[in-house]
């Protein structure tokens, strides 16, 4: 179409003129002011057109909504296949796409399931550094989806529906090894991805996805924005070795019940906007001892910021602990908590500068809670503190013991006779070895040295 306009163009148009650039007609009548009007506009979009399906590097199976091309992306030009809002129902293309891709950006899209081989079976992207796989209403990531993926450092799948449950609507979407292929995984971002939100089970089956997927270089974490409660398995995060960044902000954590011990070199970790109304004694005990932990090589830092703390004596040894403790606390000093929660608009009040004369003795015993935890070094060494759980324990095992004595005792006496009976031929028995051991004895000459 472009050449058609083009030749007729130049059936009805004489350049006489290079140096000027100015075209005049050449031995035909003055063309009229509407159709060269008419004849440019469709030059035009025929142009248009044709550039923008040659400028293209995607290949024929893109849709024109694709982009390929080297672009600008954190501070370097980078060879980036762009697929935002595409309209895509599968991922079909990403089977085609250019050897020389180093970041992949797929959103906007809608696919529920990824399929096996997302990438191809055959291809091999050695290039490809970064996925991003946002906001695709993603629901199931099969075991075998992500292949050919060996220098992929950050996986991006925010913004998503992801299922990794083994008994959501009895249907097993539970695949343990789906991000076993990252090998050189350093960043995983799961913002607001699960279906399954705040379930007890996410953490039981986040901790199996990351003991099988294997990833020991992962150094971020993302989990905001899932509205976890609380983590029932407390080790969950413990088979990530090299772990430096934990995001948990936009949770509805109450406090910190997984384990941050077995987590050598953690660096930050991020609780801000989750539902602390005060930090227990025993968590600020478990991040003393992560600190003072003498193999560290890095600082701990921990964001506490835009939690609902309550002013009242609870958060006083929180309080004492901000200015002792050798954690750095982002923004300790705009660390806010309200008066009462029964207020419909509670006055807000700087934690530091709370008054706590009222709550001494809270104070104390958090202090000493808190000392104790500083002179026991080695996690795995640690001195047992007797709680108020483990003195009610000892408690119950002291009456079940006393019971159990009296049971016995009262057998005894139930089966005396029977016992008796039972007893007499022994004693019987015993009596004549002694009696004739003595007899023996006194028969024997006696010996003159």
């Amino acid at each position: 179409m472009r050449s058609q306009l083009i030749k007729h163009l130049h059936s009805t148009i004489n350049c006489s003129s290079v140096s000027s650039g100015w075209c005049e007609m050449a031995n035909e009548p003055q063309m009229k002011p509407q159709v060269l009007l008419v004849t440019l506009v469709a030059i035009s979009a025929a142009l248009s057109l044709g550039n923008a399906e040659s400028s293209s590097s995607c290949g024929p199976n893109f849709p024109v909504a694709c982009s390929c091309g080297n672009e600008m992306y954190e501070g370097a030009v980078q060879f980036i296949v762009n697929c935002t809002n595409a309209g895509l129902h599968n991922t079909s293309v990403l089977e085609y796409m250019p050897e020389q891709v180093e970041i992949l950006i797929f959103t906007g899209n809608y696919i529920t399931e990824l399929p096996w081989n997302v990438f191809g079976s055959i291809n091999d992207y050695k290039q490809l550094k970064i996925v991003d796989m946002s906001n695709n209403h993603i629901r199931e990531i099969r075991g075998k989806s992500y292949h050919h993926v060996p220098r992929v450092e950050r996986l991006i799948l925010n913004h998503n529906n992801l299922s990794i449950s083994r008994y959501d609507d009895e249907v097993n979407h539970h695949h343990p090894r789906v991000f076993s292929n990252f090998v050189n995984l350093q960043s995983l971002h799961l913002t607001d991805a699960f279906e399954d939100h705040s379930s007890p089970q996410l953490s039981e089956d986040l901790h199996d996805i990351f003991v099988n997927s294997q990833l020991v270089k992962l150094e971020k974490l993302h989990l905001e924005q899932n509205e976890i409660t609380h983590f029932k398995d407390r080790n969950v995060f413990c088979d990530l070795p090299a772990l430096r960044d934990l995001h948990l902000g936009d949770n509805l954590l109450k406090d910190i019940n997984f384990e941050v011990r077995c987590l050598n070199n953690l660096r930050f970790l991020d609780l801000e906007r989750n539902k602390f109304e005060f930090v227990k004694p025993s968590d600020m005990r478990l991040l003393n001892e992560l600190q003072e932990r003498e193999n560290r090589t890095v600082n701990l830092i921990v964001d506490f910021n835009l939690n609902p703390f309550v002013c009242d004596c609870k958060i006083s040894p929180f309080r004492t602990w901000l200015q002792a403790t050798r954690v750095q606390v982002r923004n300790q000093e705009s660390l806010m908590c309200f008066h009462g929660l029964q207020h419909v608009d509670p006055a807000p009040a700087h934690i530091l500068q709370l008054d706590m004369g009222e709550c001494a003795a809270t104070m104390a015993a958090a202090a000493s809670f808190l000392n104790i935890a500083e002179n026991e070094q080695l996690y795995g060494q640690l001195q047992p503190h007797i709680s108020g759980h483990t003195a009610t324990l000892i408690f119950l095992l002291i009456v079940l013991s006393m019971i159990l004595l009296g049971l016995l005792v009262a057998l005894v006496y139930v089966s005396r006779d029977k016992l008796k009976y039972m007893m007499t031929p022994v004693f019987d028995n015993v009596a004549k070895k002694v009696q004739y051991t003595s007899i023996k004895d006194e028969d024997c000459p006696e010996v003159h040295v």
